[in-house]
């Protein structure tokens, strides 16, 4: 009995020990992480102009005419003191907006700031959870959507939860004074009840006065409204995942719509504009949902081509009965619907909406009709000066003059994204986007946040191009964190105008594109709209990564001269480019003050590893690259000469020395040694296909590389039956071919045509390919693609390390189920082979693997069908070249320079230039033909395949 007090005290200890714990995880908030340097939120790199001013002005006279001064909170709609939790949120960004667009100062922002936080502080909580769905804006009390007061309210909405987490977000990041405030808040909300099973859950109340909870969200704002909750720690895993979805044909486009609709679960499936917007200007929009988005606006496009009406759709309120309606792409089984909450339709009352037109004209700003629609309603502002319209109706052609919070909240959010240079108003870090289907392949990753942006770290930034093979000896650098800071971009000035620009090229159409192959050819030329820099001039290799290398600039201006050849883009445009990249190239630091550096930062110019690291020395040359880009720049003097006087001088200012030697090209490559030092090794280039392409380039200047040029003996391994070429049989090195793929042989036979040597390496290739699909009926085009996710870089090769049909990443590691029939390779061989049953069937397979806003993808996986997000130079160009080759009667497209005059040879004929420029001012190659068609060819032995070991 002695010890009994002491057990006592011991178990009241321990009670309140537990009881504590429980309190902490009842009430527990993770530690919120601030997404942004707030400094970056004053950082207004692209001011508004004079008329820009004028809509933001206009927008946030709604909310100073719509001020509730007794709490802070503002009208929903115009003169209607009504509000719920995602009006809050809208007024939170509209008034962060106005604080940095200088239409408020800091004291007037302080004061209606405070005056919110604290009636948000003090307001009651449905079941003293979460607030109400809706309150009176003036006093504050818990109501109906009638705004009549109730006692215990009507519950609590998930969705409009995560929209004010996203605002308290923005604020607590660019005004970090006010985090603390804003912890204390959300820790006073029960949030976790608002989740269950991954999943956001609303609260109703029943007639017999019992709470139910109610999944909340569909595809668009389910994902949005979990995001705000994930930048607040908490969870929601299958809400933020894409799937449940099915994509449904409206207009030609397929439309991802989620498949639990009305008829099931008494929820409305609409897709409207306002999700993606939303999620595009405060997220950015990424994988998917970029593809998405640009789909939903495409439709909408369509939609007007079709009918000559203007669409743009979201939920808007109108100004009559019944006053909300959402006009949507689809709903429930309906294209175009335009209905209530209760699925009632209203068609007569749809509209044109004032903020989806706002938001897709920044969004996709190159686009034109984007453009089309904001020119509509850019000026639909209320006479009395109290704010944008919601739109105008489509039936009766009026303005619907509904005023709300919604729409001029959204314009100044929209106009805020385009004063800071197009940035999200939310760091991509900060909130995750998932892919829809977990279960690929690999895993997804947000372009910021990959240690490996360009495929392989120690290889090239462009996946598509040949240094991006494990063979090299660079040792592997380690990306760095990502630098928040937003790098200087450099502005270069382009070259001076010609002396004589010429309307068109010298290349003669046989016929003209059909408006399929003009459709083809505008979607491939998107990709260099979306991606070009405007300062540099320079286009990224990839869309997901600032980095370009010399073969993605050859690239570049191989599409240039397609898209002009066809008439994608005017003179005046190919102008400009071409004189703004040809300045670009002579600003470019030379490694070692000789030759290009294998990567450059696209903004700065700088050289950067294949980390998109920093390397002031630059990292090596790559042959390959280099004579990518000797190609290009040949067949812009031939065919556009008025530009010879620039691309001479531009290779006049490179040393050859070290990239020829004894007739086989050579590239750089640096390493790190055990004692901290960084040395240069100088390596033949061994990379099948690829350095034979990049010989006959060079022999175009006058090089003698007959010993890397095409021909000679070549290993061949059995490949469903045929001799397929896995090695050229040398003696000058030890280094290996890793795999055999498809890319540099299409490329090859579309610029140079298919030589005899050549063609008895091609056409066991592509035969090889007819065959496994003859056999297992797999489409299949083997070629190097890039992905937005690990391992960012595929070979879906022929054979590669001993193996048929495997797929490889740049670390020489099997991708389980990750072969891709590529895009690009599949065009090509149709251009090639256009009487081939097999190519035809892979043209069918790939021609609408496109998104018309951004560009071709890199193809789609063999094993589920599914389209292989990734977007980059070398496919669109690729594609651009083939329809080219299409109406150009198939001739190469290199064309023969006529004059051995320019610069080039006769600095070549003066010799002794300590340059190592050709011996002679002589083309090492020229254009023939015979009954097979026209080549390039050069002397040299027959070619000879030899069969054994590999």
């Amino acid at each position: 009995m002695i010890y009994k007090l002491p057990q006592q005290r011991l178990l009241r200890w321990i009670a309140l020990f537990l009881i504590g714990t429980f309190l902490q995880f009842l009430f527990y908030i993770p530690t919120p992480v601030l997404s942004q340097n707030s400094n970056s939120c004053s950082n207004i790199t692209t001011p508004l102009t004079s008329e820009e001013q004028t809509y933001a002005r206009a927008s946030w006279q709604y909310f100073v005419k719509n001020y509730q001064p007794a709490t802070g909170f503002t009208n929903s709609t115009g003169g209607y003191p009504s509000g719920t939790l995602w009006d809050m949120g809208n007024y939170l960004m509209a008034l962060n907006a106005a604080r940095w667009l200088n239409l408020t100062d800091q004291a007037d922002f302080d004061s209606r700031l405070n005056k919110f936080l604290t009636t948000l502080s003090s307001l009651k909580l449905f079941e003293d959870a979460l607030p109400n769905k809706v309150y009176n804006a003036a006093t504050g009390q818990m109501v109906d959507y009638g705004n009549n007061p109730l006692e215990r309210g009507i519950g609590w909405s998930a969705l409009d939860v995560g929209r004010i987490l996203a605002a308290f977000d923005v604020i607590r990041t660019c005004h970090p004074q006010y985090n603390d405030w804003l912890k204390g808040i959300v820790a006073k909300w029960q949030v976790a009840r608002s989740l269950k099973d991954g999943q956001l859950f609303g609260a109703t109340v029943l007639s017999d006065n019992k709470t139910l909870l109610v999944q909340e969200g569909r595809l668009g704002y389910e994902e949005y409204g979990a995001r705000g909750y994930q930048l607040w720690g908490f969870s929601a895993p299958k809400a933020i995942a894409l799937e449940p979805f099915k994509l449904v044909e409206i207009n030609g486009v397929q439309i991802p719509v989620d498949s639990r609709d009305f008829q099931n679960t008494n929820a409305n499936n609409y897709v409207v504009s306002e999700s993606y917007i939303l999620d595009g200007i405060e997220f950015g929009l990424q994988g998917e949902l970029a593809e998405f988005a640009a789909r939903v606006l495409d439709v909408q496009k369509r939609r007007f081509d079709t009918t000559g009406q203007l669409t743009a759709v979201t939920e808007d309120n109108i100004d009559q009965a019944p006053y909300f309606l959402y006009n949507t792409v689809y709903a429930n089984g309906t294209n175009w619907a335009t209905i209530t909450d209760a699925n009632q339709p209203y068609p007569q009352f749809r509209s044109l909406s004032t903020k989806a037109a706002f938001g897709w004209r920044y969004l996709f700003p190159e686009n034109a009709y984007a453009q089309k629609v904001f020119d509509a309603v850019k000026d639909l502002r209320s006479p009395e000066d109290s704010g944008y319209y919601a739109g105008i109706y489509e039936e009766s052609k009026q303005p619907n003059k509904a005023l709300t919070g919604n729409t001029n909240g959204l314009i100044l959010e929209i106009l805020y994204y385009k004063a800071k240079g197009n940035h999200p108003l939310i760091a991509s870090t900060s909130a995750s986007v998932s892919s829809s289907k977990p279960s690929e392949n690999a895993s997804s990753a947000t372009p910021s946040n990959q240690p490996n942006t360009t495929g392989n770290p120690s290889e090239n930034a462009s996946g598509a191009t040949p240094a991006n093979q494990p063979n090299s000896t660079v040792t592997t650098p380690t990306a760095t964190p990502a630098d928040t800071s937003k790098p200087t971009e450099v502005a270069v000035a382009p070259i001076p105008p010609v002396d004589s620009p010429q309307p068109s090229s010298k290349l003669k159409l046989d016929r003209s594109l059909t408006p399929i192959e003009r459709r083809y050819a505008d979607a491939a030329w998107r990709y260099f709209q979306a991606n070009y820099h405007a300062k540099s001039g320079l286009i990224d290799d990839r869309s997901d990564f600032k980095g370009a290398t010399l073969w993605g600039l050859g690239d570049y201006l191989a599409a240039l001269h397609a898209a002009r050849s066809l008439d994608t883009i005017t003179p005046k445009e190919f102008d400009q480019r071409t004189r703004h990249l040809l300045a670009a190239l002579t600003k470019l630091p030379l490694f070692a003050g000789e030759l290009p550096s294998r990567s450059y930062d696209t903004r700065t110019l700088q050289p950067v590893d294949y980390g998109g690291n920093p390397v002031p020395e630059g990292n090596g040359w790559s042959a390959l690259d280099l004579g990518r880009m000797l190609a290009a720049l040949y067949n812009l003097k031939s065919c556009h000469p008025e530009y010879t006087a620039a691309v001479d001088k531009i290779v006049l200012d490179w040393s050859y020395l070290r990239v020829v030697r004894e007739g086989i090209l050579s590239s750089a490559n640096v390493t790190k040694e055990q004692d901290g030092r960084y040395l240069t090794r100088v390596n033949p280039e061994t990379r099948l296909g690829y350095e034979e392409y990049a010989a006959r380039a060079f022999q175009l200047w006058g090089f003698n590389l007959d010993r890397s040029a095409v021909g000679g003996e070549y290993r061949t391994a059995s490949v469903e039956g045929l001799k397929v070429p896995i090695q050229r049989h040398r003696t000058d090195t030890n280094s290996k071919n890793q795999y055999t793929v498809s890319n540099p042989f299409v490329l090859y036979g579309l610029e140079f045509g298919l030589d005899p040597k050549m063609r008895s390496l091609f056409e066991p290739i592509f035969q090889a390919q007819a065959e496994r699909y003859r056999r297992i009926g797999t489409l299949t085009a083997s070629a190097t693609t890039l992905i937005d996710r690990k391992p960012y870089t595929v070979h879906s090769t022929i054979t590669g390390q001993g193996e048929s049909w495997v797929a490889l990443g740049d670390d020489g590691q099997p991708v389980p189920k990750g072969r891709l029939v590529s895009t690009a390779v599949a065009f090509a061989y149709n251009a090639l082979l256009p009487d081939n049953k097999y190519s035809q069937q892979l043209q069918e397979g790939t021609t609408d693997l496109y998104n018309p806003l951004i560009g071709f993808y890199e193809g789609f996986y063999e094993t589920t069908g599914k389209t292989a997000v990734g977007f980059t130079s070398s496919t669109n160009s690729m594609i651009l070249q083939s329809l080219l080759y299409n109406v150009t009667n198939r001739q190469p497209l290199i064309r023969p320079i006529t004059t051995m005059k320019s610069l080039w040879w006769q600095t070549v004929t003066k010799g002794n230039s300590g340059r190592g420029l050709p011996n002679s001012a002589t083309q090492q190659t020229k254009l023939t033909s015979d009954s097979s068609g026209s080549y390039w060819v050069s002397s040299g032995q027959n070619t000879h395949l030899v069969t054994g070991t590999k």
